[in-house]
């Protein structure tokens, strides 16, 4: 099968823009390459540092002549998705030293949650942990011993932050292994109803909780399709996972297997095997172009899209919200997973999951086939399904057809034609919009502004009942030099149960979303923020503006606008508390969000 011609035309035009950066980041990778493994560069004395609480490990370290393994975890046990790894580094010693290589610890990376974090204090620094995720994990690999390297993590900003830290470690290989999503809760659908209940002021407090914690109830990510397992479906679009490791539960055997499996081919890939691939060659351009058709075809978390051009920018790849936005408008909506639908993703997995979806991508054209993956040859090798034969695991063909098509549909009869993401454009600057659940009726909404600092003064307006109107509620002052640029997830049973009512509603904001936002239109990530001269800061109550998800503008209609003074934030409780301090470089250096809003890069 030809590539589709739009994707064709996307990834020319990512390679003409990104020639430069890319050939000065090859170059750079191609001189640590030949420098050869890394151990042999260490003095005695270096060596014997890092070996020293190695006990049996050492004569074979000392040896140079098998491959060693640096372990990047971000376990910690309070969060769910992270605390499956407590096992993992002694798994992955074990099954290396059986294999003939060593494993070692290299280094831990932070891991917070911004399920934990959502409308408090602590969201704040949310976004900048994936710089210092990318630092943590270059401290690491600074001691320079490894010959290639297993990155343990999968929630929001910790896949994005390894990826930074992989891309400029390059010159090793590198695999990513999961630890799934934890098994299914409550119906997504009942958990819904009661968040909207208590909005309302429907149910008590108790009854809140008790849904919560039927429906975040054990090991493994959250099981609904936010930015946590959006990543790990990016990792198999991308090859950095082994086929269908993405959606398998924690502690099952199928998991074990895998596990396994991806040390194996570790130490397989590296300069000491004999299929040498080095991160630096698997993330190239056509691999971004794949994971940005994944992220589409699955209606994936809007966070990606700030990452997804800091982690490519990592390897001197240059993405553009054009490309995404192009990308989107090729690429077929063929998943329903909550919040786009009442699955979640273990019901996505059964229904066939990234192998079917990555099959039918490969032959409508969708996907680039021969990119360089840490399995096989090509992604063309990950419509594929893992399998356990008497305790032995190997890959079938993945599924022929989606065993639930209200879950997940052949390309030919996709949810949508198009993934749903659109670039906003217009005298508010650049944003994205985000339609894949939203209702095509709401698809253009113009309406009087009323304009906010921050999501706590929409819910009191709110409550006071100051809402009740067609209306386009702007909240400023929320990007990452004002704030760090926190979710405003809190908004959502509010203003979904504006809409509900019959208002015409939509958000207009420089901070960003729930990775997992839905039904009510949000244009976000608006660049240039309000704290850095865009025109959002001059925006006043009765403003008429037009959000068009159709024709991709973000408009203020209302004239004179422009020859306003800005608005002057209160930004002094910003700078501290919950370790706000800390970060205060951080908010005067990071990049705007089309850029990636990146601190290191």
């Amino acid at each position: 099968m030809s590539l589709n011609p739009r994707i064709e035309d996307v990834t020319a035009r990512i390679i003409r823009r990104s020639a430069q950066s890319r050939a000065l980041y090859l170059s750079r990778m191609a001189q640590a390459a030949e420098e050869g493994p890394r151990r042999g560069h260490l003095t005695c004395g270096n060596q014997a540092h890092a070996y020293a609480a190695m006990a049996g490990d050492k004569d074979t370290l000392v040896a140079e002549q098998a491959p060693n393994l640096g372990i990047v975890t971000s376990y910690n046990d309070m969060l769910s998705a992270h605390q499956p790894f407590e096992t993992y580094p002694q798994k992955i010693k074990a099954t290396a030293r059986a294999a003939g290589g060593t494993a070692q610890v290299a280094g831990g990376v932070p891991a917070m949650c911004d399920g934990v974090t959502q409308g408090q204090v602590g969201m704040e620094l949310s976004l900048f942990s994936r710089d210092v995720i990318a630092l943590s994990a270059g401290v690491a690999l600074s001691h320079n011993t490894f010959d290639a390297t297993v990155y343990l993590g999968v929630c929001d900003k910790i896949v994005p932050g390894l990826i930074i830290a992989a891309a400029t470690f390059g010159y090793l290989p590198g695999i990513f292994i999961p630890a799934g999503p934890m098994t299914s809760g409550i119906p997504n659908d009942e958990k819904t109803a009661v968040r909207k209940r208590f909005a309302k002021g429907e149910c008590d407090r108790a009854e809140l909780m008790a849904a919560e914690m039927a429906s975040y109830h054990g090991p493994g990510t959250c099981t609904f399709y936010g930015t946590a397992n959006t990543n790990q479906m990016l990792m198999e679009f991308m090859g950095l996972h082994l086929p269908g490791a993405s959606f398998v539960n924690p502690g099952s055997e199928m998991r074990d297997a895998l596990t396994d499996a991806a040390t194996k081919r570790a130490l397989q890939i590296t300069k000491l095997g004999n299929d040498f691939r080095p991160v630096c060659d698997i993330l190239d351009e056509r691999t971004f172009v794949n994971g940005l058709v994944g992220l589409m075809a699955t209606g994936g978390s809007t966070n990606l899209i700030i990452h997804i051009i800091a982690m490519a920018r990592a390897a001197g790849v240059l993405l553009d919200l054009q490309d995404l936005s192009d990308i989107s408008d090729a690429t077929p909506l063929m998943a329903r997973v909550y919040p786009n639908g009442l699955a979640d993703v273990n019901h996505f997995h059964a229904a066939g999951g990234l192998g079917y979806m990555i099959g039918e991508l490969l032959s409508s054209g969708h996907l680039h086939p021969d990119t360089m993956t840490v399995h096989g040859n090509g992604l063309k090798d990950y419509h594929a399904e893992p399998q356990l034969k008497d305790g032995r695991l190997t890959w079938g063909k993945g599924a022929a057809k989606s065993e639930n098509e209200k879950i997940l549909r052949p390309v030919t009869n996709p949810f949508s034609k198009d993934g749903g993401l659109k670039q906003l454009s217009g005298n508010l600057g650049r944003a994205v919009i985000k339609t894949s659940a939203v209702d095509p009726d709401r698809h253009v909404i113009e309406a009087p502004a009323r304009v906010f600092s921050g999501q706590a003064e929409v819910k009191e307006a709110w409550r006071a009942h100051k809402l009740d109107r067609d209306c386009v509620i702007v909240v400023r002052f929320q990007g990452p030099k004002a704030n760090g640029m926190p979710e405003l997830h809190g908004l959502t049973p509010t203003l979904s149960v504006l809409q509900d009512r019959g208002f015409n509603v939509a958000l207009v904001t420089d901070g960003r979303m729930s990775g997992a936002s839905g039904k009510v239109p949000a244009a976000i990530h608006v660049s240039p923020e309000a704290l850095d001269g865009g025109l959002i800061s001059k925006i006043q109550d009765g403003d008429l503006i037009r959000v068009d998800a159709i024709k991709g503008t973000l408009e203020v209609l209302t004239e004179g606008v422009a020859d306003r003074a800005p608005a002057t934030p209160d930004l002094s409780d910003n700078g501290h508390g919950i370790g706000r301090e800390l970060f205060e470089s951080f908010r005067a250096s990071v990049g705007r969000a089309d850029h990636g809003a990146g601190v290191v890069v």
